[in-house]
């Protein structure tokens, strides 16, 4: 007898993509019998309860008793293996069988499911009737008086058939006529043929679209047996369920969850290749550049021989984003894959090497400011006015210790791209000097800062690799052996630390931290993965990575499609950046772009609303919370530009009876309620529903930045897009609606988002 804690052997139970969707939208009484039928069903599908049954005059379509009222549909894939593909009213299981189309695609070998009925009634019924024009009996008018355009008249059906559009759909997509009526269509068809549809109304080509999204998930010619349904399964990316939690999780997040490590067959292959080196992979938010990242390590520990080192390092900016990726790894790879990566932020690394070296030092770490500070002290000291406070600190952070310069002869030759003020080979001596001082400064009174640690690291490191390679080309003269493990002079083994490097938002590493990086693995096949957007850039890190020994041209990759944003949000977020693109590079010289960067999912308009001050704007934001009653608070966020306003924000919310934890460096506060943070702490985060509150001029941009516009242009300009870029990456942060909120005048950057007929439609406003 099968035990009632495990499932019957052999019973396997999948949930298809998109159910979840449709099952979420039930009432809450009904999901909970979701939860109680899939439980049961692995252990028993037999049980009498279900009524399991199969639809007359259908091979594989079964439907199993969900409670009194509903049924769910399972296509039958083989044996005891299921796929729960819809939950109905019990009364439209049976009504009309042809409603019902599935199948397996010829083109993607996926499996897929539509309920033909539900497209035709809740897309094609929105259509406005055509006009119908009064025309005298003699007239006849042109062929194009009145009527509009099939949005997909140019494609013939052949056309779309190659491309893998799901050919049931074929008939209904002859029949739209706006993108309203398209975008509902995508949220019920399968996966690939909403994407193949948006590609095509975006402007691509047949052509383009087959290279960019039909050929990378198309079968090799007859890889799939017609009939492997388990297999088409698999590659509908439906999920086995294992346990009651995994699909509460799923159903309740609406997909929200599942997004974070599932993987597109076209990021699939970026993942498997091998290369010859290093390899760069760009994209905007939400496109799957950190999933790329998380399953190329679990690709990369799968290929290891067995042992117990940790011979991959996954690193990325912060401690907030290194705990994350922990958390995600441990959930994809489980315990075996963790065992084998060191996973740290990028000044945790720094801050190892330098503890090895030196375990005795004990130095207070400071921040921006009191550089700034201790800089001004050294000027007054020093006498000194021909220079200010603000270049020094920033050369003395971008320059000499962004890139790792450690002598003066090195300031002289190295290149100080987007510091704007040119500077004479004289005046790089007098800076070098005051430099040296201002390090002597910090040293006697026990202070050190992380560009300090990270150019220190990089040194060692380096020093590290060349002793390695010295070391190797003696030892190759002897045995040939293999180069990772090499005698110190001591006696001891001395190696390189990694063999595989995976950096996530590479974007906001300095020069300092990838000289450290690439000393740490010998170069060669598959030594460095790195995922990025320069669009997200909000530290002013800027490097040029082939001058720093990463050669990535001709290994790069590049991802457009947003799972995780929809339509309308990445419109808002994107007009942000408005006129100011062109500025982002590649990380090698070169112009970076957004070209192509598009969704698949649809969704409300972002709300913007205005106040007269911060005690109504605060009042909007608990208003727009209580709107959200049925969402997860540990789903929300709050997101601002101030740690003042992340106070004002928590006390608000207190006071109204709202449960709020704040993000610090160290991840939320607390595990229950609406997540407030500032905008730094939300890098490399996603909620359902987010708001950005504070989005007022002097806040965002702060008005200290334009102090620059005269005396320092280009810095000027520098600032004003990190800026654009940390309201970019917040807005991008959410996936089912955003909101927007600011008291008095509203940033510059969201100005045109709120001018009557704009592309974004009109906002609501407040004045309270």
């Amino acid at each position: 007898m099968t035990s009632p804690a495990t499932p019957a052997a052999g019973v396997t139970l999948r949930l298809l993509d998109k159910a979840d969707k449709e099952i979420v939208k039930l009432d809450r009484a009904i999901v909970g019998a979701v939860y109680k039928f899939q439980h049961d069903f692995r252990r028993n599908p037999r049980a009498g309860g279900f009524d399991l049954k199969q639809l007359k005059g259908d091979g594989r379509l079964w439907s199993a008793r969900v409670n009194r009222e509903y049924r769910a549909l399972l296509l039958r894939l083989g044996g005891d293996d299921w796929l729960l593909v819809s939950v109905k009213h019990r009364k439209h299981v049976h009504e009309n069988l042809e409603r019902y189309a599935y199948g397996i695609n010829q083109v993607t070998g996926a499996v897929e499911y539509v309920d033909l009925q539900i497209v035709r009634e809740d897309v094609l019924r929105q259509a406005p009737p055509l006009p119908q024009p009064a025309v005298p009996p003699t007239e006849v008018p042109e062929a194009s008086a009145g009527a509009e355009v099939p949005l997909f008249a140019d494609f013939t059906d052949e056309q779309l058939a190659d491309l893998g559009v799901a050919e049931p759909l074929v008939p209904l997509i002859r029949k739209l006529t706006t993108d309203d009526e398209l975008l509902g269509l995508v949220e019920y068809a399968p996966r690939h043929t909403g994407e193949v549809l948006l590609h095509l109304r975006d402007g691509c080509s047949f052509q383009q679209v087959m290279d960019q999204v039909t050929e990378p998930v198309a079968l090799p010619e007859r890889a799939l047996p017609a009939d492997d349904w388990q297999q088409a399964a698999s590659r509908a990316q439906a999920v086995v369920i294992t346990d009651d939690e995994q699909i509460q999780r799923i159903i309740e997040e609406g997909d929200f969850g599942r997004w974070k490590t599932f993987l597109h067959p076209l990021q699939e292959k970026l993942v498997r290749r091998v290369t010859s080196g290093a390899t760069r992979i760009s994209g905007g938010p939400g496109t799957g550049k950190t999933i790329v990242a998380l399953h190329r390590v679990k690709h990369l520990v799968d290929r290891l021989p067995p042992g117990h080192t940790k011979p991959v390092l996954l690193t990325t900016f912060n401690k907030n984003l290194a705990v994350d990726l922990r958390a995600r790894l441990l959930s994809l790879g489980g315990p075996q894959t963790l065992a084998r990566v060191d996973i740290l932020h990028v000044d945790q690394m720094a801050t190892r090497i330098v503890r090895e070296a030196d375990p005795g030092n004990a130095k207070r770490r400071i921040d921006d400011t009191q550089v700034l500070r201790e800089w001004r002290q050294l000027l007054v000291e020093a006498g000194e006015s021909r220079w200010d406070a603000e270049f020094l600190s920033d050369e003395w952070n971008q320059v000499i210790l962004g890139q790792a310069v450690n002598s003066r002869a090195d300031y002289f030759r190295v290149r100080r791209a987007g510091r704007g003020r040119s500077i004479s080979r004289s005046e790089r001596a007098e800076i070098w000097q005051l430099a040296e001082r201002f390090t002597q400064r910090l040293d006697l009174q026990g202070m050190e800062t992380h560009r300090q640690v990270a150019e220190r690291a990089a040194r060692l490191e380096i020093g590290r690799k060349s002793k390695i390679d010295a070391r190797q080309e003696q030892r190759d003269a002897r045995s040939g052996l293999d180069n990772i493990h090499v005698e110190s002079g001591s006696g001891a083994w001395l190696r390189y630390r990694y063999r595989h490097i995976v950096v996530d938002e590479a974007q906001d590493l300095s020069a300092a931290h990838w000289k450290m990086l690439r000393a740490m693995a010998p170069t060669g096949p598959d030594d460095i993965f790195l995922v990025g957007d320069t669009h997200q850039r909000i530290y002013d890190n800027q490097v040029t990575l082939g001058s720093l020994g990463i050669n990535i041209r001709g290994r790069s990759g590049r991802l457009t499609l947003s799972y995780r944003t929809t339509r309308e949000i990445l419109r808002y977020a994107s007009s942000i950046l408005d006129g100011v693109e062109q500025d982002y590079d590649d990380l090698n010289g070169d112009r970076d772009t957004l070209d192509g960067y598009r969704s698949i999912l649809h969704g409300s308009r972002p709300v913007l609303r205005g106040a007269v001050d911060r005690n109504a704007e605060l009042d909007l934001v608990v208003d727009q919370l209580q709107g959200w009653h049925d969402i997860p608070r540990e789903s929300v966020a709050i997101c601002v530009p101030t740690n003042e306003m992340v106070a004002e924000v928590g006390q608000r919310l207190a006071r109204r009876g709202i449960v709020s934890a704040e993000i610090t460096r160290d991840g939320p506060q607390g595990d229950e309620g609406v997540h407030i943070g500032t905008m730094y702490r939300f890098k490399g985060l996603e909620y359902r529903c987010m708001i950005l509150a504070g989005v007022s001029e002097g806040l965002v941009p702060r008005s200290s930045v334009d102090t620059w516009e005269r005396t320092d242009p280009a810095r000027h300009r520098r600032e004003l897009q990190r800026a654009r870029s940390l309201l970019f990456v917040a807005a991008t942060r959410a996936r089912d609606a955003l909101t927007i909120t600011w008291s008095g005048e509203p940033s510059r950057f969201i100005g045109p988002l709120i001018q009557p007929g704009t592309p974004c439609g009109a906002t609501a406003r407040d004045h309270r």
